[in-house]
């Protein structure tokens, strides 16, 4: 198990990342949308013109809030509608996510395909938040957030260090390690690193950021073992059914200790637990294909 880098290394991947040009700035969008939920006179309506204006943004709202996952009690059709169900307590922290993995979208390659890392990211998100709900974690929200942002640190690799993506791709084949294991080789951190790194200069909370950097091994996080563990339960399970799966967790390891973080009691409960959300899953993509 790969473990959470020192802090004098850590600082050595923020002084490499610094160098990384064009990195894309919050879309402008989140900015009026922020400033609009901190004024009490603001309605579902004048949210709506503002995220109208980004049909990229509207797509993935609507596919939020029409997975089965995510557990609203109908089809939603219009932005104004998915503003007022889902509720302003949550809209601003998925809209900045939405808007993330939006603005660090990036074109489909022989080694990159978009749809299906926004499928991954999406049905990560919404099962983590599913897993909260039925484990009566009460900041479901954030575990939307934190899911759909898990892997944001591939899509800047792929994007900005390209030269080093394709040769963790060709050491990944030669050696037949995992993916985790060549971009350590290569690099000397992972998409792990790369995410926290991003999300801690937006100011995304602490916990958050611990569970981007922990979600292979949530285990060794110290903010939030829970918030982690759910992230990363969520994104096994995608391998385990083989539904909304990525290439990039081929051979993806359980971290064995969120039997008893997250209260399971045992494996055999875990293994049922997670074969009870087969159909949901399959739900969710069927709902995303729509």
């Amino acid at each position: 198990m790969l473990e959470v880098k020192p802090p004098e290394l850590r600082e050595h991947i923020r002084r490499k990342l610094q160098n990384i040009g064009n990195l894309p700035s919050l879309p402008q969008v989140i900015t009026e949308v922020s400033m609009m939920l901190d004024d009490e006179r603001t309605n579902a309506n004048d949210l709506c013109k503002v995220i109208s204006r980004d049909q990229g943004i509207v797509a993935k709202l609507l596919a939020v809030a029409n997975s089965p996952l995510y557990g609203l009690p109908r089809r939603v059709s219009t932005v104004e509608f998915a503003i007022i169900i889902i509720g302003f307590e949550h809209i601003k922290n998925i809209l900045v996510a939405l808007s993330l993995v939006e603005a660090f979208k990036t074109r489909n390659s022989s080694d990159w395909n978009q749809n299906v890392y926004w499928t991954h990211s999406l049905l990560t998100a919404t099962a983590a938040k599913r897993i909260a709900d039925d484990l009566r974690y009460p900041k479901s929200g954030e575990v939307f957030t934190a899911g759909l942002l898990h892997d944001l640190g591939l899509a800047v690799l792929q994007r900005f260090l390209n030269s080093d993506f394709k040769k963790i791709i060709l050491l990944k084949e030669k050696e037949d390690i995992t993916f985790l294991a060549a971009e350590e080789k290569i690099l000397g951190f992972t998409h792990q690193d790369i995410g926290e790194f991003l999300l801690e200069k937006w100011n995304f909370p602490p916990y958050i950021n611990e569970a981007v950097l922990c979600h292979h091994n949530p285990s060794l996080s110290e903010k939030g073992q829970v918030l982690a563990s759910l992230i990363h339960l969520a994104d096994y399970m995608t391998h385990r059914l083989s539904i909304g799966s990525f290439e990039w967790d081929n051979s993806y390891e359980l971290d064995e200790n969120i039997v008893d973080i997250l209260g399971f009691g045992s494996f055999q409960y875990l293994e049922e637990f997670i074969n009870g959300y087969e159909q949901l899953f399959k739900s969710h993509l069927e709902s995303i294909n729509l």
